[in-house]
């Protein structure tokens, strides 16, 4: 008896190390899984939430925003007042979906950013993206003055890819979401959400050719 008493007051402190162990790992993942600049969802911690969204919901927007004047906004204040943007920016977007259930922002890179929302109905969209480009493009305080960048936001709705495969319906809804967002940054920025349902440019990587990060492979001989 005295032995199994022993044994037990000895794995106490054991198991509560173990305890805070174990809950100081579970923070530093979840740490990892968020941005730590703009405090939202990494790309990849924000695509397997987004496809559990997709997978649960009847009608979901998926939102692709990049911010407009960015560059210019870092060369011209500083990477200060770029970062001041970027979490002006996460904090519109989180703001922004706030009352729609569910929904899951990241920042995907640099001044890009998504959006998965559940919508009660798909005439909705139009007020969430016209909300959401008020809100980001609104003035944010920097150093004792009013700021701004524009942004270019496009989407996609679930309900136009009902009989797109389940594996990749949110791969292929983020490509016409961004092929939505680049049609409007090229007509000076804004929203649209524009019902494609097939992809229009070619594909790099899985990304919209052309845009930023993708390039083309040159065949042997080519110039």
């Amino acid at each position: 008896m005295n032995t199994l008493l022993h044994t037990m007051a000895s794995a106490g402190p054991l198991a509560a190390a173990w305890g805070v162990h174990g809950l100081l790992l579970r923070r530093r993942l979840t740490a990892a899984r968020h941005d730590p600049l703009s405090g939202l969802w990494t790309r990849a911690a924000f695509e397997a939430r987004a496809a559990r969204v997709l997978a649960r919901r009847p009608h979901v927007a998926v939102v692709l925003a990049d911010l407009d004047g960015f560059k210019t906004l870092n060369d011209t204040h500083g990477h200060a007042a770029g970062d001041m943007a970027i979490r002006s920016t996460a904090a519109a977007l989180t703001d922004a979906v706030s009352g729609h259930p569910g929904a899951v922002c990241g920042r995907l890179g640099g001044d890009e950013f998504a959006a998965v929302v559940p919508l009660a109905s798909p005439v909705a969209l139009p007020w969430l993206l016209r909300g959401l480009h008020d809100e980001i493009t609104a003035p944010f305080r920097y150093a004792g003055r009013d700021l701004r960048v524009g942004v270019s936001i496009g989407a996609a709705l679930s309900t136009d890819l009902t009989n797109a495969p389940s594996a990749n319906r949110f791969g292929l809804l983020l490509r016409l979401a961004d092929e939505a967002m680049y049609a409007v940054k090229r007509s000076g920025g804004g929203w649209s959400y524009p019902a494609a349902t097939t992809p229009v440019t070619g594909s790099t990587a899985g990304r919209r050719t052309g845009r930023d990060g993708t390039h083309t492979t040159l065949r042997k001989g080519a110039s």
